[in-house]
């Protein structure tokens, strides 16, 4: 006969994620997109509304700008997709709580970059120098979808703190 002991006992299933979590984390993916797709077509010499001597001047295009424009793209799409590692059946951690720890410190850093970026993308003298209205309205569209980021990041962590809690 099997003796079933902690050491091989079944680990106890943790629910599924809800659909709309699910979503939420889906959503904070794209939510990064349309700012990332912008800075690398700045990057990539495409004419996103500032003039060529702009970009030089301002923005060291080409130049190493090119690197910290590609570079802060990268990161923040990498840190928005993040949350579909809660949302995710087929990655289950060994250890759920210290997930929920690094979720929620990772949901703070995703808040703050996300904040950070508005801030930035509008205090900055940078809309000054675009040249025109539809400039300006691309990169309104652009930018706009960070502003849900924060709180999409919150509940999705919540919800996978809830799922995981003991």
């Amino acid at each position: 006969m099997y003796a079933m002991t902690t050491a091989n006992a079944p680990l106890a299933a943790s629910t599924s994620a809800p659909v709309w979590a699910r979503r939420a984390a889906r959503a904070i993916a794209l939510c990064a997109l349309p700012s990332g797709l912008w800075r690398i077509a700045m990057a990539s010499g495409v004419h996103v509304g500032y003039s060529d001597q702009v970009l030089r001047e301002v923005f060291d295009i080409p130049g190493w700008g090119i690197a910290y424009v590609v570079g802060l793209s990268v990161l923040a799409e990498l840190a928005a997709l993040f949350p579909l590692l809660l949302v995710s059946d087929r990655w289950q951690p060994l250890r759920p709580r210290a997930l929920a720890t690094l979720a929620w410190t990772a949901s703070g850093a995703l808040v703050l970059v996300a904040l950070w970026q508005l801030v930035v993308a509008f205090t900055v003298e940078s809309r000054t120098y675009l040249s025109s209205d539809t400039a300006l309205t691309v990169w309104w569209l652009a930018f706009a979808p960070l502003f849900a980021i924060p709180a999409l990041m919150a509940a999705v962590t919540w919800s996978y703190a809830k799922r995981h809690r003991t």
